[in-house]
């Protein structure tokens, strides 16, 4: 999607663009499951953010029309173990009575929450993601300083949300969302709790037709701009010379470039150019499990987004990020996308999408899954999926395992995770390689991961260059 976008961006400016991609299809991670009349999005599925992905979609000159968004509203259902069920909610009066409902006492909390947050979300908005950091001063400025200590970046998003709820199933219901980014609440810095704020400030979304379709506008649009478009073309190499790069190599063969944009996960990027010895390493985000499911049954019950809560989800999260094994009571989130669009399925028919947050890395053996993913349904079955496996009419499943093969680092499923260490000033930047004419963009790059922050990279990217190729013509 980086790639995608900046190239849309450049392609208005009047520069000739080829893009280089691996596979046999664009998008990336946002691709489709399609088998027997049944499509379903392979990758992300919760759309956040939609102003700011119609925004930059107006600016590369594709209409917010052809995008038919569909809000959520519950935004999903929280179900535990014990039966007990917590819905999320954009109405802020729905979601007050929610919290009444279960957790008396907590409202005002809540309300500080959206009202302290609405200011943190517009001072992180302006500061952080609409800028980079290339030159780290600017991140160190006293205004810079200010706005961090002013959005207690400091503490996890763990401990912030504790400053709002003491309730701890309340808290999971505003902590959970670092898993979107592929990290834990107990270690991501409190700057990503404005995901959690976005959610009832900015709604949950769907695309009709599945979040891929964005790729195929994307993709009529490059045709239109002229952008050179090579499928099953790997580059292999990129040819540098000093602190320049002249060219690369893309399937045995040698093309000359004068600027080269790298999309994928950095640490794998580098060793493109050689940089395989760094010293510098990387913690990679979190693995997903992920069932897609064909069914000969409508759940009509069950909402559009859900998750399955543990007991415990700090062990949870234990398990997947310290431990790196195989949580014996495991949280999943489920997608049912057919409740609300009928075109993904035969009639009477629906697809499942069901995502289990796992270990990245080589700690798990995924050739020995099968009793895990049983596991797994039969809580499904427990907890509102009646007869799910009987209903099944196919099942793929994609592993870490998959996604390694697939390019990402260490098989994690939203590139680098979103530790301090990884995030800000100390994020890879738009130039992270070291050559004056290579640069990076998407999820393991700053701003980070997620469709519309990704988009929000290349839209950063594209006006640097913009600005170098100014600068360039006028010392012509």
């Amino acid at each position: 999607m980086g790639g995608l976008i900046t190239a849309l961006y450049l392609s208005q400016q009047g520069e000739e663009v080829i893009i280089y991609e691996k596979e046999n299809r664009l998008g990336g991670r946002l691709t489709f499951v399609e088998k027997d009349g049944y499509r379903i999005d392979q990758g992300p599925t919760i759309v956040l953010l939609p102003e700011m992905i119609t925004s930059i979609l107006n600016e590369v000159d594709i209409s917010p029309k052809q995008l038919d968004f569909i809000q959520i509203d519950p935004l999903y259902k929280m179900q535990y173990p014990d039966g007990t069920v917590f819905y999320k909610w954009s109405d802020e009066q729905k979601q007050l009575a929610e919290i009444s409902r279960l957790y008396p006492g907590e409202e005002t909390g809540f309300l500080r929450f959206l009202h302290e947050m609405n200011e943190r979300f517009e001072k992180g908005k302006g500061a952080f993601l609409e800028r980079s950091f290339l030159k780290k001063h600017t991140f160190f400025s006293p205004k810079s300083l200010k706005t961090l200590w002013e959005l207690k970046a400091y503490q996890t998003v763990q401990k912030q949300i504790q400053t709002y709820f003491s309730n701890k199933r309340l808290q999971e219901a505003f902590t959970l969302q670092t898993l979107y980014i592929g990290g834990t609440p107990f270690q991501s810095p409190a700057l990503y709790s404005l995901v959690s704020f976005s959610e009832h400030q900015h709604g949950i979304w769907y695309l009709k037709g599945g979040y891929a379709k964005l790729v195929d506008i994307l993709e009529k649009k490059l045709k239109e701009n002229q952008v050179t478009v090579h499928l099953n073309h790997k580059v292999e190499k990129v040819d540098t010379i000093g602190k320049e790069c002249k060219g690369l190599w893309v399937n045995g063969k040698y093309e000359q470039a004068d600027r080269i944009v790298l999309n994928g996960d950095l640490p794998i990027m580098k060793k493109l150019l050689n940089q395989k010895n760094e010293k510098k390493t990387y913690v990679a985000s979190s693995g997903c499990l992920l069932l897609y499911i064909g069914v000969d049954h409508l759940y009509t019950d069950a909402e559009v987004h859900q998750f399955l809560m543990t007991d415990d989800l700090e062990q949870n999260m234990d398990d997947v990020f310290k431990h790196k094994k195989l949580s014996s009571k495991p949280s999943m989130y489920i997608f049912n996308p057919s409740k609300i669009d009928s075109t993904l399925a035969p009639v009477g028919k629906s697809v499942l999408y069901v995502l289990i947050p796992v270990p990245s890395g080589n700690e798990v053996d995924w050739n020995n899954v099968e009793p895990f993913i049983n596991q797994c349904l039969e809580e499904m079955e427990k907890r509102g999926f009646s007869l799910l496996r009987e209903h099944t009419e196919w099942m793929e499943v994609r592993t870490p395992a998959d996604a390694k093969k697939d390019g990402l680092y260490q098989g994690g499923s939203f590139g680098i995770a979103p530790i301090l260490s990884q995030s800000g000033v100390f994020r890879p930047q738009l130039k992270p390689f070291g050559f004056d004419n290579v640069y990076a963009v998407g999820a393991s790059t700053h701003p980070g991961g997620g469709i519309p922050i990704v988009m929000q990279g290349a839209k950063i990217l594209a006006d640097h260059l913009k600005e170098e190729r100014s600068k360039g013509d006028k010392k012509k």
